[in-house]
């Protein structure tokens, strides 16, 4: 790709080069860092209708702010490849979400440009007050602090919890609300009613601004007489446009709403507002995919298309029409399936009916699924308050989403097992989204709770029969993890049949090894078992646990009695998961054999695709063969023949 094709952008190396250009440049410089994502992204998939509508908001920031001094706080990094582009790693952005390359989300590991890790919605205005109070109290008064916060992530509760606090600390926060009608899917809520319908009439804060400014300089404007000021003002306009403006209900100053791709028209702007003391918000509606007209027809489907040809927008295939569904797909369908045999069943998401396929369920019956927006935590607790009155919820979730609903589990679900279905889509290694998407907490995180039923299907069967199982009377909370992707099964509709709870299975005899997993990792571990039994005289016992709580006791009483060494092999991390649990069970039960633990390790897994994932945290086929191998150089003397045969394999 022609690095130098464009005048402008090729002349920034950081964020100081764009401020030696004109005002009247800034338009140029707009297009060309929109058509260099175009470029970029066509080639190697990442996130990309956010970021094109936020490209004048970007060189808006970079250009006002004396940036990295200047502190800016993005809310989602799905936004930030421009800002990427323009601090220094535009050259290095065709690594973006490679192995070894630059990171999907911004993040201070990487640069000093990135003021937080942001791959989570909701945080950054809690994150910038925090480093505006910061820059006051270590004597840092030149710094500005922008927190940027789209309308989506605006509906999450933490937002809310920010402007709460923004109101009442003493602070010259600037945020700047990215206003595109959107998260990933069509943005839902009150909230968003509300910015729709929210005016302020641009002449009329201008003159306000002058003057404010006026007073101050004259010393009538002390910082109590200002806050009177603004809640006179706030009261005479409320009564004036029938409106209340919730943001200067919160003595937080409101200026907008503005045209977000007016670059020039932000830069003043934000010019004034710089120098503005006390907390202030600047509205400004985008369009998502903006100047690539697909992404803007479409934004949904070009929130992340994969590689597709830029002249035309035609979005290249996968691998083709012979790939197996993808296993929220096969929730979707099920989920559909389900709720019209049983009337109680209802779908909540948070945000990501696309994203989860519960909006297969939502085109059927709109009236039994519910999109909650940006709200976890409330998602469960609405689901709880729904099972608590007679319905079943099947609550979809992201797994490193579901992290941010923790307490709501605990309080307002388990403590009661009320029968909600929590479906934690994305458990395990993600691939390129990297450490703040990965689901790899979740069974360590919840197995410690009372009354959770925890499970993992080794296949889109064991998923359908597994959501079948749920919806059954007297099931409780249960909760069913199962990752991101294509499955393994072309004939994945298979009857819908129960699982007994707490029930493993067998998939292979053995007498030397006991091998257990849990979930689609299984998969993996029965092809490296094939492979080992074709190559060498050693036998391996396979058993899928299904469950991680509860767990399956006779076949840990089998194990335990039958075999001195185990490996557990899971896609979680390590610590606390299904292996510790097996553990914990065998040291209860006075078993002495030897346990060998396979799963995440105890860092955050940085990006890549699933398969170097895997590999770089040893789950993959290869090194679960290698642990086997190793393992038998320590089998007890009756197993001499097989450990010889092996021991020539290994060598």
């Amino acid at each position: 790709m022609d690095k130098e094709k464009f005048g402008l952008l090729s002349q920034i190396k950081e964020p100081a080069d764009l401020r030696k250009l004109t005002v009247d440049q800034l338009p140029i410089v707009c297009g060309e860092l929109r058509q260099d994502i175009i470029d970029e992204v066509s080639v190697n998939p990442g996130h990309f209708a956010s970021s094109l509508g936020v490209v004048e908001i970007t060189v808006a920031l970079h250009y006002v702010f004396n940036t990295p001094y200047d502190r800016i706080v993005w809310d989602v990094g799905h936004q930030a490849y421009g800002h990427k582009i323009l601090t220094g790693r535009r050259d290095v952005f065709c690594t973006n979400r490679k192995k070894g390359g630059i990171r999907p989300f911004p993040s201070p590991l990487e640069s000093e440009y990135d003021t937080s890790i942001c791959g989570h919605a909701s945080n950054s205005i809690s994150m910038a007050l925090g480093m505006a109070v910061a820059a006051k109290k270590t004597g840092e008064n030149n710094r500005h602090v922008v927190a940027v916060i789209g309308d989506g992530a605006m509906s999450g509760g933490l937002a809310f919890e920010g402007l709460n606090n923004v109101s009442s600390s003493p602070n010259d926060l600037l945020i700047v609300l990215n206003d595109n009608d959107m998260s990933i899917d069509r943005a839902v809520g009150g909230m968003e009613k509300y910015l729709l319908n929210l005016d302020t009439n641009e002449t009329y804060n201008r003159l306000r601004f002058k003057a404010s400014q006026w007073l101050h300089a004259k010393g009538y404007l002390s910082e109590e007489r200002r806050k009177g000021l603004i809640r006179l003002n706030n009261a005479i306009k409320s009564v004036l446009s029938h409106q209340q403006n919730i943001f200067e209900g919160m003595n937080i100053r409101y200026f907008g709403p503005f045209d977000g791709h007016d670059v020039k028209n932000i830069v003043r702007m934000m010019r004034q507002l710089k120098e503005m003391r006390g907390p202030k918000l600047l509205h400004l509606h985008t369009v998502k995919g903006k100047g690539y007209e697909p992404a803007e027809k479409e934004a949904t489907i070009w929130h992340a298309p994969g590689k597709f040809n830029p002249q035309t927008g035609e979005r290249h295939a996968e691998h083709g029409a012979e790939l197996p569904l993808k296993y929220q797909d096969v929730f979707g369908e099920t989920l559909l399936e389900l709720a019209k045999k049983n009337p109680r069943i209802v779908g909540v998401t948070p945000a990501m009916p696309t994203g989860c396929s519960m909006n297969i369920l939502m085109r059927e019956m709109p009236d039994r699924a519910f999109d909650v927006g940006i709200a976890e935590g409330h998602a469960v607790t609405f689901s709880g308050g729904m099972a608590k009155d007679g319905m079943l919820p099947f609550c979809n979730i992201y797994s490193a989403f579901a992290q941010r609903a923790y307490d709501n589990i605990i309080h307002d679900v388990a403590m009661l097992n009320l029968p909600v279905v929590l479906c934690l889509d994305r458990a395990g290694l993600v691939g390129e989204d990297g450490p703040t998407h990965h689901g790899a907490f979740d069974i360590a995180a919840l197995r410690p709770i009372p009354n959770l039923t925890i499970c993992s299907p080794l296949n889109e069967n064991e998923l359908r029969r597994m959501m079948y199982t749920a919806q059954l009377p007297d099931m409780g909370t249960f909760v069913i993890r199962y990752p991101r992707g294509h499955g393994i099964l072309q004939d994945w509709r298979c009857p819908l049949e129960a699982i007994e709870v707490g029930t493993g299975k067998k998939l292979h005899e053995g007498k030397d090894i006991a091998v257990l997993t849990l979930g689609p990792i299984g998969n993996e571990a029965a092809e490296a078992i094939r492979e080992l039994e074709e190559e060498t005289a050693i036998s391996i016992a396979h058993y899928d646990m299904r469950f991680a709580k509860p767990l399956d006791e006779t076949i840990l009483h089998e194990v335990g009695k039958a075999f001195s060494h185990v490996i557990t092999i899971e896609d979680g991390i390590r610590v606390g998961g299904m292996g510790s649990a097996v553990l914990e069970w065998m040291s209860d039960h006075h078993y002495t054999c030897t346990i060998q633990r396979l799963g995440l390790p105890d860092k955050f897994v940085e990006h890549a695709t699933v398969k170097e994932q895997m590999h770089m945290v040893g789950i993959d086929k290869e090194n679960i063969k290698k642990v086997i191998l190793d393992t038998t150089h320590t089998l007890p003397s009756s197993h001499n023949s097989s450990h010889n045969t092996v021991g020539e394999a290994h060598k």
